[in-house]
């Protein structure tokens, strides 16, 4: 049995009474509201092409359309990018505008995250521009000028709320990632560690990197470990070294992805926040931890 999920961003909801009816008529299904304004489910639409009608209709608006399985939405397992996903920016930019190199460092970080550049080199070449940066400006840059993502701890919190685990595994740096996992709530965190030479960074990164094949075969070692299906999983990222993980979820959401990403999973949320995660899931807004 489908559901058709339209979910809008919190912070700037457009999701109508008048614009859900316009859906329903002409898709068909039982509607149900999970937040009023925000988020809200369809099941089993009637019309066999009921997301191309709903998209359709949310055209210019910022709401987000996907049609799911009604069976076995609440996962068990979530696995999740952290740059520009958990928080807001990606990490290494932001280290390199320290140093006034932001704008080629994040050149070449666009291009990997579309998929342009191999993963390894791209970072190898960003992290050797680093070089000598020292550790007391790396944690002014972590207290400064990263900032978490709308809705994520709600996201963790209410999973772990109940049962799930949850796993942050991002190719950026322990530096943030171990951090940030303990701010946000997360049981476990890997990412990559960057090397140093007393308190200046070498701008070297240490071996084996975290990559699209570390997210993949942690999530799938996951399941293994704690008797799970991959159906019971959920992956979020919004980058080419994302897709991996992605592919193999039960729901892979590509959140703000970059366009051939989105294109490819099987969930794209365009506007909504993390948050967006839970309303797919099938919670309702009273059930959230915040």
């Amino acid at each position: 049995m489908p559901v058709l999920s339209l979910i809008a961003n919190p912070a700037d909801p457009e999701l109508d009474v008048a614009l859900v009816a316009k859906v329903v008529a002409k898709t068909g299904g039982e509607l149900n509201w999970q937040n009023h304004g925000i988020a809200c489910e369809i099941f089993e639409p009637t019309a066999p092409d009921a997301l191309e009608i709903a998209r359709e209709i949310l055209s210019g608006r910022a709401v987000d359309a996907n049609l799911l399985p009604s069976e076995g939405r609440r996962k068990l397992l979530l696995v999740a990018d952290m740059d520009s996903t958990m928080i807001e920016q990606e990490c290494i930019d932001e280290l390199a505008a320290a140093l006034d190199l932001k704008p080629q460092v994040a050149e070449i970080t666009e291009r990997a995250m579309r998929g342009e550049l191999d993963f390894a080199e791209a970072l190898d070449t960003r992290v050797a521009l680093l070089r000598g940066l020292e550790n007391k400006v790396i944690e002014e840059v972590r207290r400064e000028a990263i900032t978490l993502a709308p809705g994520g701890r709600a996201l963790v919190q209410t999973m772990k709320a109940y049962g799930a685990y949850t796993s942050l595994v991002s190719g950026g740096f322990t530096f943030f990632a171990d951090y940030f996992a303990r701010r946000i709530g997360f049981d476990e965190a890997i990412a990559n560690v960057l090397e140093f030479d007393g308190d200046r960074l070498t701008g070297t990164v240490a071996k084996p990197i975290v990559d699209k094949n570390t997210k993949r075969e942690r999530l799938l070692a996951l399941v293994e470990e704690r008797g799970l299906d991959t159906s019971q999983t959920i992956a979020v990222g919004d980058g080419a070294n994302d897709l991996d993980m992605i592919g193999v979820a039960g729901f892979g959401v590509a959140l703000h992805a970059k366009p051939a990403v989105a294109e490819a999973a099987g969930i794209r949320i365009d506007h909504g926040d993390l948050t967006a995660l839970l309303y797919l899931q099938g919670y309702a807004e009273d059930e959230f931890v915040r």
